[in-house]
């Protein structure tokens, strides 16, 4: 899965991921607290709110991006106070006329707002009743946060992951699991890959967007590559 910041130009740069081997595309809404996120996203997201991409305007570019990548699973990624400033149960209905397959909520914990169907996010640090509880809530598929910090390109890939994919089987009752946060190499990839059933890349994702779909679908198409060996 390939996260992209929402913009003017990020339904061309999805079709690109997508050609590069992108399965899935997460689309982020930008938001000017946003606390999951480290300096590459955070940018992106100052650049997307300065160009006027407010909450109609996200789901507009969610739209634009549905009609050009077919039937692949696009998410928007967002945060709690955008959901009660639009209107929770508006928002989803939204969403979804305007192509989402689901959805991420990044700080609204698992046993919130049961009602909105939305793909959980679980850490390190997530107790072992937690796991199960977002495992039980979770649409489709569980996040694994791989760090305890915020999304960023890191050297090194994370020691806890194994243990969080071993709690997150033992109480999952077979959901799957998708691993995210500091991956941003093929190596990351592969070996993420290698403990989980998919990967998610953002920061360096949304940096070689920055340099224009010819470099994403290139990036994309590496990651993708490396995951087939």
């Amino acid at each position: 899965m390939i996260y992209l910041m929402a913009g003017r130009g990020t339904p061309e740069l999805a079709r690109a991921a997508v050609d590069g081997g992108a399965d899935v595309v997460e689309l982020g809404f930008p938001f000017s607290d946003p606390l999951a996120d480290g300096p590459v996203i955070r940018r992106a997201a100052e650049r997307a709110l300065a160009e006027g991409m407010r909450t109609r305007a996200c789901l507009e570019c969610l739209a634009r991006t549905r009609a050009l990548v077919g039937d692949t699973p696009l998410i928007p990624m967002t945060y709690a106070s955008l959901l009660e400033a639009y209107g929770w149960a508006r928002f989803a209905d939204d969403a979804h006329d305007a192509g989402a397959t689901s959805l991420i909520v990044a700080d609204l914990p698992a046993g919130d707002r049961p009602e909105l169907r939305r793909i959980q996010l679980v850490a390190p640090t997530s107790t072992s009743e937690r796991l199960r509880l977002a495992a039980e809530q979770t649409d489709g598929w569980l996040y694994l946060v791989t760090v305890a910090g915020t999304t960023g390109a890191r050297r090194d890939f994370s020691p806890a992951l194994a243990g969080l994919v071993e709690r997150a089987r033992r109480v999952g009752n077979g959901v799957p699991l998708y691993a995210g946060f500091g991956i941003s190499t093929p190596e990351h990839a592969s070996a993420a890959a290698a403990l989980t059933d998919g990967v998610v890349v953002g920061s360096r994702a949304v940096e070689a967007a920055e340099e224009g779909v010819d470099a994403l679908r290139e990036y994309v198409a590496s990651l993708r590559r490396a995951l087939d060996e």
